[in-house]
């Protein structure tokens, strides 16, 4: 079974957002850019990215994601539904267990949007 198969490929069609130092947001982007934000906006969440974009092979089961936090297993399933659904990560359930991995898409998006051009300095008068 692919790990692809079901999941919506975000921007399908549109080029990567352009920084916002270059052209301002349209509606549409904002409104998924900012699902991905306030998903990322809660230290588990943001913290449970990084646990599986840093896991050995690119994906991580959920039993390996558990173990971290000092709460339950379905506040842990919550925030991974979160971030599913947000456009940040994949999952596929294998046997009794679900693996997640995180879409790269989503992060160039992200990254695309806030990378700033470099900027020679000011000179001083």
């Amino acid at each position: 079974m692919s790990k692809q198969a079901g999941l919506p490929v975000l921007g399908q069609g549109t080029a990567c957002c352009a920084p916002m130092v270059r052209e301002p947001l349209g509606k549409e982007a904002a409104a998924e850019l900012s699902r991905m934000f306030k998903a990322l906006s809660d230290p588990i969440r943001l913290r449970l990215l990084s646990l599986i974009a840093s896991h050995e092979g690119g994906e991580a089961c959920v039993c390996d994601l558990i173990v971290p936090f000092d709460v339950s297993q379905p506040t842990i399933s919550h925030h991974l539904k979160v971030l599913r659904e947000a456009g940040l990560v994949g999952s596929e359930r294998r046997g009794t267990w679900v693996y997640y991995w995180v879409l790269p898409e989503a992060l160039t998006k992200l990254s695309a949007l806030l990378r700033t051009p470099a900027v020679p300095p000011k000179a001083t008068a």
